[in-house]
Parts: structure tokens; sequence; C-alpha cells
């Protein structure tokens, strides 16, 4: 008989977002007259810009003929793309890339878990508490870890608090680790890195041989000059960090799917016997043999959103939705929340009140005020008593659901 992968019996809950669903859905049943405003999940609500939409028409039509059909193309991304990337988001920050450091993929989820196929089980890993779920599933899933202890924390992962003592900013391992997992603008609490805070990370990278994963899908949201949009903008971290990005959120691609990958020819491992190696060529290898490409249609679309026309458009659109989060976050304040993130971020992230548990906050917001959140506990212990909102949704709802909130903590 076929013999399962015990490592994903580890897990011991489902999926953070698939149980909320579960909750809304049963709510919505039971209350089929409710009006349920989500600013849960952060799910785009925006349509896409005009000149994306125009590419992306356009690109299809090019399947329609002879002459311009597309078939496979390169697993790693069109040079097209890629370039149009470079010159747009990385050269005006200072930063320096070659087409062969950059990888176009169907989104920085996957990218996130399949980055693990090139790292040794026996790296040790550390991650931000709360942390997007995403990461220390993973390594749950690939075999990393022992099974969770009573708070949740997995036996085989360094576990890196992030509390309201500490600014929501991880404090360096006390020990050695191998891979770190950084994510600013940090989802799920809304918070950003200076350059100097940065630095301290890529410094102990490089004195410790270690990788960073920095996940950057929301730096489009940063309206502070001051606060790095990428990493590399810190000196050396072209030797030691690998920089995921992605289009759902800043493009509104959730349900188109792009993202890319940034793994600089510098960054080095070692194999068993001491050799360095370069983590890039071993991405391209499992990229050109584990995947496909993103489609032709999508990458035309997401070239146009460093068109003039398309990059002023979404730009619109990222205004419209931190307009939203300042809705959020001004209104939760009015009404004596505690209340963080929202500035350089699409997130809110907020204490809940009275002593109440994450869960048992959002069983209130729901039943009470019809509104959907997520747990802070759900993105691990150290997000237990906090909440986070979504700047995602319709500029209506986003203010009907504010209301509904203060008038029910009144």
């Amino acid at each position: 008989m076929a013999k399962i992968n015990d490592n994903y019996l580890k897990l011991k809950a489902g999926y953070l977002f698939p149980e909320i669903g579960r909750r809304v859905r049963a709510f919505a049943a039971a209350n089929p007259e409710a009006k349920v405003i989500r600013l849960g999940i952060g799910d785009v609500t925006r349509p896409l810009a005009p000149a994306v939409i125009k590419a992306f028409h356009e690109a299809v039509d090019d399947l329609a003929t002879v002459e311009n059909f597309a078939g496979y193309g390169p697993e790693q991304g069109y040079d097209w793309l890629i370039n149009a990337i470079i010159e747009k988001s990385y050269k005006p920050l200072g930063v320096d890339l070659k087409t062969e450091e950059m990888f176009v993929s169907d989104g920085s989820k996957c990218d996130c878990a399949n980055i693990l196929d090139i790292f040794a089980l026996d790296n040790v890993v550390a991650i931000g508490d709360p942390v997007y779920p995403v990461y220390n599933d993973t390594n749950v899933m690939i075999g990393r870890t022992g099974e969770a202890d009573e708070k949740g924390y997995y036996k085989g992962i360094v576990y890196l608090p992030c509390t309201e003592e500490n600014g929501f900013i991880p404090s360096l391992p006390t020990g050695k680790v191998d891979i770190i997992y950084l994510c600013f603008p940090n989802n799920p609490t809304g918070t950003v890195a200076s350059k100097a805070e940065l630095k301290k990370w890529v410094d102990y990278a490089l004195a410790n041989d270690a990788v960073i994963f920095y996940d950057a899908a929301y730096e489009a949201f940063i309206t502070d000059p001051s606060i790095p949009h990428s990493i590399y903008e810190v000196e050396g971290a072209k030797k030691c960090a690998i920089e995921f990005r992605s289009f759902s959120k800043t493009a509104g691609f959730t349900g188109v799917r792009c993202g890319l990958v940034v793994v600089p020819e510098e960054v080095m491992g070692t194999t068993t016997i001491g050799e360095r190696y370069s983590f890039n060529k071993l991405w391209l290898r499992r990229t050109t043999t584990k995947f496909n490409g993103a489609s032709y249609p999508v990458q035309k679309a997401a070239a146009a959103v460093y068109s003039e026309e398309g990059w002023k458009q979404n730009k619109e659109i990222i205004d419209y939705y931190m307009e939203n989060a300042r809705i959020i976050r001004e209104g939760l304040a009015d009404a004596g929340l505690t209340v963080y993130g929202g500035v350089n971020a699409p997130y809110i992230w907020l204490k809940t009140p009275a002593g109440l548990s994450s869960w048992d906050f959002f069983d209130k917001l729901l039943t009470e005020c019809n509104v959907v959140g997520t747990p802070g506990s759900g993105f691990g212990p150290s997000g237990e008593g906090y909440f986070r909102l979504s700047a995602f949704g319709n500029r209506d709802n986003v203010i009907e659901a504010v209301e509904r909130i203060k008038k029910n903590l009144k």
C-alpha cells in the first residue's frame, strides 16, 4: 500500500483562511438576511487597470494568429518582462540586477514554499511570530520539524516573537540559524523595517552564512520615502538574500497569478562536502524541471503594469486601498481600540478589546457586526489577543463596517 507523507499529520488545524471560510458559510446559511462584509482574507476588489486589461486582450488575440502565436515560453519568464521589472522597480532604488537573477512565477505564495526544494532539511529555520502561515506550514510539510507543542510551536523551528514590546519587529536570533524569513511591510502586523533595522539582519546573515528569505509582496504600499522597498537597498544583501514579490496586491492579480523571485548569483550555500555552490543555479534547475512558466497573456499583462499608463493607473488603485486603510485605522482608534499598521501597509493590526481571544473576537464581529476579519492567533501564538483587518474592500463597505464596529463597541 502506498504510504502518505506523515508530516502533513503534524499540522494541528486546517489552513487559517479555509477555517474562516467555513465559519462564515455556516453563519450565512443560518442568517441569509445578513449582509456580511469581508475584511479578512487579503483579496483585492478593484478591477484590473485599463492598461493591463488592454495588454491582456492583445496577448489573447496574439494566440489566435499564426504570426504572433506563443507556445512554451522560457520557464524563468520572458526577458521583456524581467527587464521591465528591473528598469522600473529596482534601478530607481539603486539596485542593479541581471536578467538571469530574476524568475517570473505564478505567485509568491508558491515561491515561498517551492524555494525549500533547494535547501537541505538540516538547515535551521527562523520565522517571526505572528507570521504568514505559509512559512511555518510548508516547513512542517517537507519534514523539517517535529511535533507542535501545546502553544503551537514546532520543534525544529526557531520562533522570533513580534510583540507590542518590540514594535512587532523580531530580535536577532540568540544562536546560529541558516534560513531567516522576513516580511516587510509585514503580513499580518502592517509593520515596516527601516534600512538600519534591515542592515542588522544582513550583517547577521553574512556573519553566520545564513540566507534571508525576504517577502516584499506589499512593498508598493509603502508611503514613507525613508523605508526600503527591497532588501537589496542594504549593502551586502545580494550576497545573502532571496527576495519574493507579487503582482497579487500591487496590480490586482490575485486571480490572474503572477509573481517573481530574485536569486542573486552571489547567494551561496555549501554541499555536504563543504564546496560553495550558487543557489541561483539550483533555482534555475528546479524551475526548468518543475515549472513551465507563467502564461504568455499573464506576462504581457504584467509587463503593462510597468508602462507609463499602467504604472499611473495601478498607483491610483493602491492609493484607493490605502485610503481604506486610513478609514479603518482612524475609525477604530476613535472607537478606543489600540491599532497598528495601515500606514505603509494595507493591513490593520488591532488589540482585541476586553481581553477577548482572537477567535472569540472573530465570532463577535461576525455575529454582532456581520464583519469578517482574521484572528491574530491564526498567524502564530504571539498573535493571540490581536486581530487583522484588510483594506482590500469596497469603499462603501469599509465605511459601513467601521461604523458597525464603532456602534457595537460603544
